[in-house]
């Protein structure tokens, strides 16, 4: 199996390489990147590119793969609806118009969050959903994931500072926080094996939340 990874230098993204770079049946990985990776790997194979809203320029260096996992994304604080849908909208939709009429039936996951929502009073919710939504038509094998709290394992850490410090004066919590909540913690691991999983043999709906995930 060949997987596009969108995000890779980020929490989730870092924890999803890892888990495609370790897979027996994953023979490539392919990031797509405005910052290397650093990581050094047979599979692993980089392509640094600056407009995530056009992928014109290496379009045709995207063809062949099976899935795609696109885990680029930011935080609303602080943005404008402008400034969060270009992220959150313009840039997982360039990525899915770019490989659509590539590959039709390639597995697509994007990861969204919990509480996302079309009618929803927030405003990133609204984005998502827009984006879930489009994605989804687009690709019958596509995924919209929703996780709630992610647990960072394995080393992986957001790019966004303050979010590190919260996880660390959390991480005390988690194991409470799992048993009496199953449903609203992941980790990055599981993610990871999530849209893996995801390729290989599907999961029973498009919107995925961390229920499934486990």
């Amino acid at each position: 199996m060949r997987v596009i990874v969108f995000g890779a230098t980020g929490m989730v993204g870092q924890g999803v390489l890892r888990e495609c770079l370790l897979a027996p049946d994953v023979t490539e990985v392919l990031v797509v990147t405005r910052t290397p990776t650093r990581v050094r790997h047979p599979k692993l194979r980089e392509i640094t590119h600056g407009d995530f809203a056009d992928l014109g320029p290496i379009a045709d260096r995207l063809d062949g793969y099976d899935a795609c996992f696109y885990c680029l994304g930011v935080s609303s604080v602080g943005l404008d609806e402008e400034a969060y849908t270009r992220v959150s909208y313009d840039f997982p939709m360039a990525a899915a118009r770019a490989l659509a009429p590539l590959t039709p039936t390639m597995t697509f996951v994007y990861v969204s969050g919990s509480g996302t929502g079309a009618d929803s009073r927030l405003m990133w919710a609204r984005v998502k959903a827009r984006t879930e939504n489009d994605i989804l038509r687009l690709f019958p094998n596509g995924y919209a994931f929703r996780p709630g709290f992610i647990q960072p394992t394995r080393g992986a850490r957001s790019r966004t500072g303050w979010y590190n410090t919260v996880y660390a004066l959390t991480a005390p919590l988690v194991p409470g926080l799992r048993r009496l909540a199953p449903g609203y913690v992941t980790t990055t691991d599981a993610i990871g094996r999530g849209m893996l999983r995801a390729a290989r043999e599907g999961f029973p709906r498009h919107v995925v939340t961390n229920a499934d995930l486990g």
